[in-house]
């Protein structure tokens, strides 16, 4: 894998699908319609994914595509592949909270080894650069021509006083007790796979999900903490999650900055 091309393919793809969704975020009504699922979509979902989707199967013809958007990729199954959610945080979205991102990831052997978590309403974007290093960039954001990049690295946690940070729309009461069982400074909410990316720059030290999730919910913030420095287990036995699953389901799972003295 080419990782410059790489890198430059999914930023460009990810800004301009910003772009396309924060139209529709800025006209004064959109629909909103339910899945099989029963979870939301939007023209924004469907306008982000088919530009997101066109260009990386342009840019990369013989990696397959995983994007949530088209049910028929989820059968598929491959060890290396490039895996999309054109919007995720749509009930953010919805509700016109801005807690919602474009993620684009690259997977290989299971592990997401690249990707760009973009949140266009909050103009904060976070990707790996071709080394692996995570950083965020520093808007205005150029298309085609990165402006400032940031290094971004995970806290040095005080397991005396954590900052933890959690789903802003999943939040539920294991969830809590969980979190009860750290000595917690503070807490804070967050929408999407920006929890992901509070981790990765020391906002956070700490994010647990209990919770069902995919693995496009959860690959690009997981390749840029792990740029960052940071790690993502699962709940059950703090092996490291991994990709490629079948059906594309996660288990329960917990990112966080290592000196987080996990409990179980």
């Amino acid at each position: 894998m080419d990782f410059d091309r790489l890198t430059h393919v999914m930023r460009h793809l990810a800004l301009i699908a910003g772009d396309r969704i924060m139209d529709i975020y800025d006209a004064p009504d959109f629909e909103v319609r339910a899945k099989s699922d029963a979870s939301p979509v939007t023209a924004a979902d469907e306008a982000a994914d088919a530009l997101i989707a066109e260009g990386l199967a342009e840019a990369f013809p013989s990696l397959p595509i995983v994007t949530e958007e088209q049910a028929h990729t989820h059968a598929q199954s491959a060890r290396t592949f490039l895996i999309v959610d054109p919007l995720d945080g749509t009930k953010e979205f919805v509700q016109r909270r801005g807690d919602f991102t474009v993620n684009i990831a690259y997977v290989e052997d299971g592990v997401p080894l690249r990707g760009v978590v973009y949140a266009p309403a909050k103009r904060r974007l976070f990707y790996t650069l071709a080394d692996g290093r995570a950083v965020e960039e520093k808007g205005p954001f150029d298309k085609l021509h990165p402006g400032e990049q940031v290094p971004i690295t995970v806290s040095v946690p005080d397991n005396r006083a954590l900052m933890v940070v959690a789903s802003k729309s999943h939040r539920d009461q294991a969830t809590d007790d969980y979190i009860a069982r750290y000595a917690v400074r503070d807490m804070t909410s967050a929408g999407s796979s920006l929890k992901f990316c509070l981790v990765a720059t020391g906002e956070a030290d700490l994010y647990p999900r209990l919770g069902r999730t995919m693995e496009w919910d959860t690959a690009a913030g997981d390749a840029v903490l792990r740029g960052a420095g940071g790690e993502v287990v699962r709940f059950d036995d703090h092996a490291p999650l991994t990709y490629g699953k079948p059906g594309f389901e996660n288990p329960f799972f917990i990112a966080y900055a290592p000196g987080v003295l996990l409990v179980n």
